[in-house]
């Protein structure tokens, strides 16, 4: 795997209401919205990286905030992290805009991995 071109693409925050957390992360912390997609997902500028507020149909790790960690291939991350000593709770499935998968790493951390279709 390419290390180099691996980032933290975005901190994934489980959410009851993407309209009231939009609303509160913009009004509290100044976050500007890059993209809404209806109650499932809100992205927002966080400056180095995106805050991503998850609607329920879109929380993959169960509640538990995240950080999203973006590959060139999900498969190889998940092997990776697997023989690192990490282990993996939701194998590889298409997201409605990529790829992703749910992990741990050996300390018990909640980490999704993600890229392209």
């Amino acid at each position: 795997m390419e290390f180099d071109r691996v980032k933290i693409g975005n901190v994934l925050h489980p959410v009851a209401d993407i309209d009231a957390a939009v609303r509160f992360y913009t009004d509290t912390f100044g976050l500007a919205t890059k993209f809404v997609d209806g109650d499932r997902y809100a992205a927002l500028d966080a400056g180095s990286t995106t805050l991503a507020l998850t609607g329920p149909a879109e929380d993959v790790t169960g509640g538990v905030p995240a950080a999203s960690f973006k590959v060139p291939d999900v498969t190889s991350a998940l092997t990776a992290l697997v023989q690192g000593g990490g282990s993996v709770v939701r194998e590889p499935e298409q997201g409605p805009h990529e790829v992703r998968a749910v992990a741990r790493d050996p300390w018990g951390n909640t980490v999704v991995i993600y890229g392209p279709r």
